[in-house]
Formats: C-alpha cells, structure tokens, sequence
C-alpha cells in the first residue's frame, strides 16, 4: 500500500520534507525502512562487570549530591550512583531539571553507554527508569533509525506504529513449499517483527526472511538478464590481434601470471562465438586497468567502439590520460575522447558527433556515456567498474541498433569465490590473485584512541616530506546517539592541531558533484595535503603521492570496506602506513582488526571475517557497499546467500519464465523489484 506520508495523523509538509532527506516517500517505503540497531533492555549488570564501550542497565543507589558545572554553552550535570560492587560517575548534558529527580539514597536503573574519561569509566546520557517502571520493558529491544536533522526516533517509531496498525495484512508471494523447505517466516510477521521484535530469537526469525527475500529477488534478477545475455545474437565478433601482444612485449613492466590468464580469458571471450559476459575480480593495485585498455585496443583494431565508464570524473580523467600516454608510446592508432557530466554543451556536442560518426572508437566518462543523446556507431565492448554494473535498462541504453555489446565488469571488492559466483551469476569470473612485485607492502597498526597524538606527529611528518594523507570518518556531522567521528567537526579539530601552512580539505557524498570533484582534483594535484572523507573516497581516484591511510572508528566498518579504503594508499613508489583506530576496547573487535593488520591479501581477509561471524550477530558493522541491499549484507548473511540461490534455482528449474499460478504473486513482486530497485542495487 503506497499511500502518501501525508495521510499519516501529524506528518505535516516540514515532517514530509524531513522523511524525503532519508529517501521515504509512501508508508510503503516507511514499512521498509528498516531500524538499524536495537536499544536492548537487558537485566541490569553489577557496575564492576562494565567495560567501555558497551551500552549496559545499572541499578544504584544515589550516593552524592548533583552538581551542575557550565562548559562553553552547555550545563554538565553529574552524579555518582553505586551498588554493591561499586560506584560510577554518570552525566547528562542540559538536563537541569534531574536536580529535583534524583534525590541522594534513591534507587534507579540508569541504562547508557559505558566510555572511558581521564582512566575512568562513567555513563554518559542514560535513560532513567524506576525499577518497576524498568521490569515492564526489560528483555525487549526497541528500534533505533537512522536519523537526520530535525527527525527524531520518537517520530518515526511512532509513525512506524499508526502504519502497521492501519495496514491489512501484507500479501505473501513466496510459494509455501519454498517457505517451507527453507524454514522461513510469514512476511506480514516479518515486516512487523523486524520494527518491534519480542525477544532476540523472533528478531532473527523476522530478520532471515526479508534477507532471504531481498537476495532471492536480486537473484532471480541476475538468471533473467543472463538469460537475455545468452540468448542475444553475437554482433560484434572479433579476431586476436598482434598489437596487443606487441603492447604486453613493449610494457615497462612484466604482466603477472595471473594478469596474463585473465586476459586470455578476455581475449578468447572476445573472438568467440557467443557475447562476452565477464567479472575481472582483483584486489586494489593487482593491475586490471591495463587488461581494460588491451580489451578497448582488441575492439577498436577489428573496427568496434569500446566504452569504459568509471564511478567519478577524476578518475575518468586520470584513465584519459594514462590511455593517450599509451597510444603515444606504443604508437597506437585509436582515437578517444573523454564524456563526462562537467563537459560544456558546445563540447558534448562535438564529442557526440565524433562518436556517431565512429571517428572516435575509445569513449572514456562517468554514467554521461548511457544519456540518450550519445549514438553510438558500432558499440561492441563496454566497460564498467562493479559500481556500474549494468540492468536491463542500461544494457538497453547501449545497444547499437539493437545490438547488444561485450561487457566487462572490474571489481576490486575482495568476495569469495563462492558468494561471487552467486552475486555475478550472470557473469563468467576472472580472478587476478598475484599483485606486481612492484609494489611494497602496506605497514599497518590497529591501535587506541590514546595514540592519536603520535599518529598526527606522524602524519605532518609525511607531508613535510612532500607525501599526503587520508583520514576516514564513519559518518558527515554529528548524530543523536551515535558516538563516532564526523568528517566536519573532525576537520575543524585537525585545523586546530596541525600547522595552518598543512592544507586540509573535507569530502563527503551528501556535497554537489561539482564539489566533489573539485575537491578529488586538487588532492589529485597535491593542492590538498590532508583528505578528511567518508568512505567515498573507497572508490574514485588514483593518489601514487598519498602514503598515510588513517581510519577512525575503525570497528564501525567491515573488514572488506577497511580493506578497500586501505587500497588507497600503496599506488606510487613510496612506503605506505594505514592506522586503523579503534574507538572501543571491545576484544572481539581487535581481533577482527588484526586480521587486517597481519595481512594485505583482500581475498584472505574476506574469508578469515567469514569465519569470524556468526548467523546471530546482525548487530554488526555493513560489509559490503557494492551491493546496496536495505538489509542484507553478502558478508554476515553468506548462509542465507547460499539459500536464496538454491531457491532461485529450484523456481527457476521448475519455471523458467515464471508463468505458473503459484508463481504469479512473485513475478509481479520481481516485476515491481526490477523497476524500483534495479539501477539502485547496482544489477
């Protein structure tokens, strides 16, 4: 039911404004928009067990009085509580009014976060609840959103309840001998339960359904567009060419073994019978770009225009550039142009002429290589990074004449093997396993808040070197409830410490593309000496004189995305560091660190954090952004993964197009899927 916000009791036009910022539009979208943590209300703890960090219940006793200091424009308000195993400072922030609350000797349960200030554990901001008022709601979990400015919890928990208390019960599309044999819940319990879960266990029962139905979605996608893929006639046949053998004898360097299978898997691809529909999976530095431009060089020698489109600007610029240098000094005869967003229109309009009349037959640029004004003349390969992987209606957008072309799809995301050939089910997979020996190992640390001071020391020292560095916060600005580092209260704080002549920048995805660019650009260029960025900067640009990577809340990110962030750093010929900072003590977070720390290998990493998560814990850290589900993650949900595909074969097996009764519902969901979620799940 897509009914507008606005036939929601209290959802004024500001309130609507408020929703669309987090891209909520019908009470639809707000059903789906699932809490991303749970407040627990466990039973209360013995104030000696607690530890930094963690977000615990303490029944005590008030045992001072309540003093109220001013910092800058805000009061500060403590007191010390105890029990029979200890005592612990707790303090709220503008919340004088608790003076005629908490009365020395009575008893209450404070339940808050634990952190660590001056060597001491306090409390800081608890909920305050009498200890009949806590038995009422302990051992339930309470939904905690993600937020913006002006949008409380309170708001959306509430809306979230008029919701599901208006809404008819929602249709099931699943058949039941698939619920059944693969153990999962009704969808309308789902739904419902996911908001407000019970207890843990019907959490995890809610939880494993609308994960299995967002995979088995994605995947039935995958199976219909390679069947398309399959089926489609082979315009675009092509003979191996001596240049780019001649191009790998006159390289500076030697390709790897694993480099040189991947390509002749390209190449045999490419002068095959059927269309090309491949994966090049290798970690950041492993050396895909060039089998991307010996592939564009294959296309262009048997009279096919190749496409190579990539996520930003910069980067599309910097692949220009490195590919004229290639055509200057092998002495190639491709012509290319470069497409971006930023063009002028004069310029879009000569480029635009040049492809369609084929002089042109390498086109480089962002996603302004699918608008509707490019015609292309003969397109026979395209090119994209595992951000632009390509739908139906893209794919679509680049055929010439109805003709679809060769695709090649470049990921640097370290999957194993198993869920990547889920994931890329439409296509075959190429995996470059070796980096160049060129190359010099990455030196990480994985350590406390307390050593900040010495890695700033060590960051201004690599810039008076002529070197650069990154910073990586968790999230923009500042969030209730969240305690992690911002990109721009960060920057302000590294202006105030480091010396004004060191030129610090921020970058973040909620700023313009112009911005952005300008921004990449000039770190590109050296202007900029210290990026403060989210994890943006994962993919985009190409830094050899960047040698510092330093992430902050390092256990707020997986190890995959950690992995991706550190391959930033190690691209030119200077010795690279990445400092991962871990703003909690927590043991189980260290040793996930210290799999990063002990190895540089993206594909041991991501299988070694396989290892380490377990089918209960969803309260942990994304994985994987190269794949947006609302609620799945291919990391910690791998089994539910290996599920949905057996299920998506089993339907498919019995039904391939989907035509029977009992597949009726589910096609019209896939249908609605495709449609809405397609380009935004990257397909």
């Amino acid at each position: 039911m897509k009914n507008s916000l606005r036939t929601l009791k209290g959802v004024g036009e500001k309130t609507e404004q408020l929703f669309q910022k987090i891209g909520i539009f019908t009470t639809d979208d707000l059903l789906h928009y699932y809490p991303r943590d749970y407040d627990a209300y466990d039973p209360p703890v013995d104030i000696a067990s607690l530890e930094e960090g963690a977000v615990r219940s303490v029944r005590g006793a008030v045992t001072s009085g309540i003093y109220i200091n001013q910092v800058k424009n805000m009061q500060v308000v403590t007191v010390t509580v105890a029990d029979a195993s200890g005592k612990l400072p707790i303090v709220w922030f503008n919340s004088p009014y608790l003076r005629s609350t908490l009365k020395r000797g009575s008893v209450f349960i404070f339940h808050g976060k634990l952190i660590k200030k001056q060597g001491r554990l306090q409390m800081e901001h608890p909920e305050i609840f009498t200890p009949a008022a806590y038995d009422g709601i302990q051992n339930s979990l309470q939904p905690v959103y993600s937020l913006t400015a002006g949008l409380s919890n309170k708001t959306i928990v509430k809306l979230v309840r008029l919701v599901l208390k208006d809404q008819s019960l929602m249709e099931e599309y699943l058949p039941e001998n698939i619920r059944k044999n693969f153990g999962l819940a009704g969808l309308d319990y789902a739904v419902r339960t996911i908001h407000f879960p019970p207890n843990r266990e019907e959490l995890l029962i809610a939880r494993k359904r609308l994960v299995f139905d967002e995979f088995l979605l994605f995947i039935l996608a995958v199976q219909l567009l390679k069947e398309k893929t399959e089926t489609a006639k082979n315009a675009f046949p092509m003979k191996k060419t001596w240049t780019t053998e001649r191009i790998i004898e006159n390289l500076p360097y030697s390709l790897t073994g694993a480099q040189l299978n991947a390509w002749h898997e390209i190449e045999r691809d490419l002068s095959g019978r059927p269309l090309m529909s491949r994966l090049i999976q290798g970690d950041v530095g492993s050396g895909k770009t060039i089998l991307a431009f010996l592939a564009m060089v294959m296309a262009a020698e048997n009279g096919c225009q190749a496409a190579l489109m990539v996520p930003t600007e910069v980067l599309a610029r910097q692949h220009f550039e490195a590919f004229r240098k290639l055509i200057e000094e092998q002495g190639l005869s491709c012509r290319p142009v470069l497409l971006t967003g930023s063009c002028t229109a004069k310029e879009k309009r000569e480029i635009y002429a040049k492809i369609s009349a084929h002089e042109a037959d390498i086109i480089i640029g962002t996603h302004a290589l699918i608008q509707e004004s490019v015609a292309y003349h003969r397109l026979g390969l395209v090119i994209t990074d595992e951000q632009h992987r390509f739908g139906v209606k893209q794919r679509e957008a680049l055929t010439t004449m109805g003709n679809p072309p060769h695709v090649l799809v470049m990921s640097a995301t370290p999957i194993p093997r198993t869920l990547a050939i889920i994931l890329y089910g439409d296509l075959d997979i190429s995996v470059i396993d070796q980096l160049p020996a060129r190359r010099l190992p990455i030196k990480n640390c994985v350590v406390g808040t307390s050593y900040r001071p010495k890695a700033y020391s060590f960051i201004e020292r690599q810039v008076r070197e002529g070197r650069q560095a990154y910073v990586i916060c968790p999230m923009v600005e500042e969030s209730e409830g969240l305690d992690a580092e911002n990109v721009l209260d960060y920057t302000k704080k590294l202006k105030g410490i480091l010396p004004p002549d060191i030129s610090i920048s921020y970058l973040h995805g909620k700023m313009k593309p112009k911005e952005k660019n300008k921004v990449m650009e000039d770190f590109a260029s050296g202007k900029i000496q210290i990026l403060v960025s989210t994890t943006v900067v994962e993919v985009g640009v190409n830094v050899p004189n960047a040698t510092v990577m330093m992430v902050e809340n390092a256990e707020r990110f997986g190890l995959a995305q950690l992995h991706q962030l550190r391959g930033r750093v190690g691209r030119g010929q200077y010795q690279s560091y990445c400092i991962f900072m871990q703003g909690n003590d927590v043991k189980e977070t260290s040793k996930r660190l210290e799999i990063l720390n002990k190895s540089n290998d993206g594909f041991y990493i991501a299988g070694e954090d396989l290892k380490l998560r377990g089918p209960g814990d969803l309260f942990g850290i994304r994985q994987s952004g190269i794949m947006e589900f609302k609620i799945g993650d291919i990391y910690n949900d791998a089994d539910v993964l290996k599920a949905s595909s057996e299920a998506a074969a089993e339907i498919l097996a019995s039904d391939s197009g989907l035509t029977l009764p009992l597949h009726r519902k589910l096609k019209e969901k896939l249908t609605e899927h495709m449609k809405d979620n397609l380009e935004n799940l990257g397909i």
